[in-house]
């Protein structure tokens, strides 16, 4: 319901205040209900204002400290204290002009002093200097700032392009390093696992050779006490050629088409066996001088 009035009466709304003048002069406030007025006495309804929170957004345009110019919305509440309302009343004809102006002063003299970055990381501050300059200032005139918002920082559009790209880039940096981490990390691991498997392999190859070498020994020894009359040198000798044969034989029962050749021939066989016997006394040469020193 709205504010009505006549030359005798009047009804103020809730969210308002009446200003109640006699013979033009201000007489008294009238608060929300209805009112009668005496015209013969002068007295009348001069206005009223409404006392609900009314905002107001500001853009200012100004320098930063690196030289950058940006747009700054700032959003403004305010309202009319009841019992100062005489003073909205006649002080002031326009209370959104009066706030801008104050708002371009403070914004003006405060955002200079700051950088780009600086200003987004301390735009409350900014806000909290506005809120200050304009609660006194317009307390005076009957007016309460509820609240100050810096809404938002608009740098010119080319400053916005370079700032995007420097993050971008900042962010392609990052990523190529989590990236070389990554893969440094995947090499050593990989070559950790490979000297490991090279390590076990070559164990396995020692206890696999051990192996071969404490089964000759024990056949040799056993054929040594069974056949009296033999040598170590011949029951090697009938081994080898046992092994030989083997190979052969496993080389022809092959379901490979792969094609070896090899010399065959009594004297071979005797080669082959003279060099594995010269091997296996040279580990055993070598194994015994290892325990002495």
């Amino acid at each position: 319901m709205g504010n009505t009035w006549c030359g005798l009466c009047a009804c103020v709304d809730q969210a308002g205040i009446g200003v109640v003048e006699r013979w033009g002069r201000f007489e008294k406030l009238a608060p929300p209900g209805l009112h009668f007025f005496n015209p013969f006495s002068g007295e009348a309804l001069a206005g009223v204002l409404s006392t609900r929170i009314q905002s107001l957004e500001v853009r200012i345009e100004t320098k930063t400290k690196d030289n950058v110019f940006v747009q700054l919305i700032c959003s403004i509440q305010y309202r009319v204290v009841k019992m100062n309302a005489d003073d909205a009343f006649y002080e002031l004809q326009n209370p959104q002009e009066q706030i801008q102006a104050y708002v371009f002063d403070v914004v003006r003299a405060l955002v200079p002093r700051m950088t780009l970055d600086e200003l987004f990381e301390q735009k409350g501050e900014v806000a909290k200097a506005v809120l200050e300059e304009l609660e006194k200032v317009m307390g005076a005139y009957g007016y309460s700032i509820e609240h100050i918002l810096m809404v938002d920082i608009i740098p010119d559009p080319s400053v916005r392009r370079a700032m995007n790209e420097i993050n971008a880039a900042q962010r392609l940096q990052l990523a190529s390093v989590y990236k070389g981490e990554a893969e440094k990390v995947l090499l050593v691991k990989k070559a950790e696992a490979e000297a490991e498997a090279k390590y076990l392999g070559g164990v396995g190859v020692a206890k696999q050779r051990q192996a071969i070498t404490d089964g000759l020994r024990e056949n040799i020894l056993n054929f040594s006490r069974k056949v009296e009359g033999t040598s170590a040198k011949e029951v090697m000798d009938l081994i080898m050629i046992t092994q030989y044969f083997d190979t052969i034989k496993d080389l022809g029962n092959s379901s490979n088409n792969t094609t070896v050749f090899i010399p065959h021939g009594p004297g071979h066989v005797r080669d082959i066996g003279d060099q594995i016997r010269n091997g296996l006394m040279e580990a055993t040469s070598a194994k015994i001088n290892g325990a002495a020193g």
